[in-house]
């Protein structure tokens, strides 16, 4: 996310379609208050923390990291703002109103380490859906190139510890509780069978 000094040290990026394109899976109502409201306040309360201070002149993946492996308790808030931040804005980009099947290299690595796109659906599916209280589902390589499933709590996130995401289930209860109460497992069905990009996750292959 590039630097804007003339407005903000971190800036909201531009969700990469319009607020209703994810419907009926996602409703434009919850993108409204999900991107609008809390998204955009973790950008706003980490450019008031890291003003001043020497994480401003950092890129935001950086101030993760960085912040990440700091121990003191103003480090803990910037951590929880940016990895946030940076979390919002990779889910946003795992979806697409035009999710469907993987095909190409991704398609074959799913195979190769799942067995097939069903059972990786459902091994997926159980994982977020377990995940107790607030988090994230991750589609992550591991440094040996295979595909593993990792759930991470609140802010965590794989890049802080160095791992490489390839896509993200937001299973904070903003994420859905407007269109599915508390039915999360039927969100992450419907989200996995319509909304996951898997260009985007196949770009982050290494």
């Amino acid at each position: 996310m590039p630097l804007d000094k003339t407005k903000a040290l971190i800036a909201l990026p531009k969700l990469p379609y319009a607020e209703d394109a994810l419907a009926p899976v996602i409703s434009a109502k919850t993108i409204s208050f999900h991107y609008g409201k809390h998204h955009a306040t973790y950008v706003k309360t980490l450019n008031e923390l890291i003003a001043g201070t020497d994480y401003e002149s950092l890129q935001l993946e950086e101030i993760v990291v960085r912040a990440a492996k700091d121990k003191d308790a103003a480090a803990k808030k910037i951590f929880n703002n940016a990895a946030q931040a940076w979390n919002h804005d990779f889910y946003w980009h795992s979806m697409s109103p035009k999710g469907g099947a993987p095909t190409g290299k991704i398609k074959d690595a799913l195979e190769k380490d799942f067995g097939d796109l069903a059972a990786f659906k459902k091994a997926f599916g159980q994982a977020a859906a377990g995940q107790f209280g607030s988090g994230w589902a991750w589609l992550v390589q591991g440094k040996d190139g295979a595909l593993k499933i990792e759930t991470t709590s609140n802010a965590d996130t794989p890049i802080a510890h160095g791992g490489t995401p390839l896509l993200v289930a937001d299973v904070w209860e903003h994420a859905y509780y407007l269109d599915y109460q508390n039915r999360r497992p039927d969100h992450l069905t419907a989200w996995l069978d319509k909304l996951v990009n898997w260009s985007f996750a196949e770009k982050n292959l290494t």
